[in-house]
């Protein structure tokens, strides 16, 4: 099932669940339904023999209408958007951003940080992959995604503990889980000490993202940046 089919069979629900078939068995023609639903009666038709077919409805046909209730599965779905809008709405910033940056070549610091055993070995736990030893960097431009990545500071982030070795300390790193150029999961990594503004992103990736995505300095990139932790 798609996700736009998805949508469609809990649009549905929801008309029935308003029409009185939540938690009760309610009396509704598809011609009714298809009103409500601003669509034809045959098409409300067809939804109603394929949320059969899913187990989300029980349906008795009769000459005056269909005698409808919602199951309990259906019910489940219902209480799983609820509680995703629910989320959403009460949070006081979105479940992710989009920021667009263009490829730059960087100082080459990321790779040298990020082949520190205690930094991927955290990233290893914390976000699920192995990193590769180097970060993809990218260049803010406009005053939207420059604000934007302002604003990611003060939102929940993954912490990567800082550690001491005998030469020096390394600080704390906050990561964000990211989607990059649509394609790769990987994240958005923000040290506390970096010779970057908030007008640079740094990504990590479990592989190289410029052979990757086939990216040379001066492309734009896309990442779609998670706040849910």
């Amino acid at each position: 099932m798609t996700d736009k089919q998805e949508w469609q069979y809990l649009y549905v629900l929801l008309k029935l669940a308003d029409m009185g078939a939540y938690k009760r068995t309610a009396k509704i023609s598809t011609e009714y339904l298809a009103t409500k639903l601003g669509i034809s009666q045959q098409t409300a038709s067809r939804y109603l023999i394929e949320l059969e077919h899913k187990g989300w409805i029980k349906r008795d046909i009769s000459p005056a209408g269909s005698l409808i209730k919602i199951e309990d599965i259906a019910f489940r779905a219902l209480q799983k958007l609820y509680a995703n809008l629910k989320l959403l709405i009460e949070k006081s910033y979105p479940p992710s951003v989009t920021l667009e940056g263009t490829v730059f070549t960087g100082l080459g610091e990321g790779a040298y940080y990020i082949s520190k055993e205690s930094y991927s070995k955290q990233i290893m736990e914390k976000l699920g992959f192995e990193p590769f030893p180097g970060t993809l960097n990218l260049k803010l431009t406009s005053d939207y995604d420059i604000k934007t990545r302002m604003d990611l500071d003060v939102y929940p982030a993954l912490e990567v503990m800082g550690f001491q070795n005998k030469d020096r300390s390394f600080g704390l790193v906050k990561c964000y889980p990211a989607i990059i150029g649509g394609k790769v999961k990987g994240a958005l990594v923000t040290a506390l000490r970096s010779h970057y503004d908030s007008s640079v992103l740094e990504l990590i990736a479990p592989v190289c993202l410029r052979k990757k995505l086939g990216l040379k300095d001066n492309h734009k990139v896309k990442v779609e940046i998670s706040t849910v932790i």
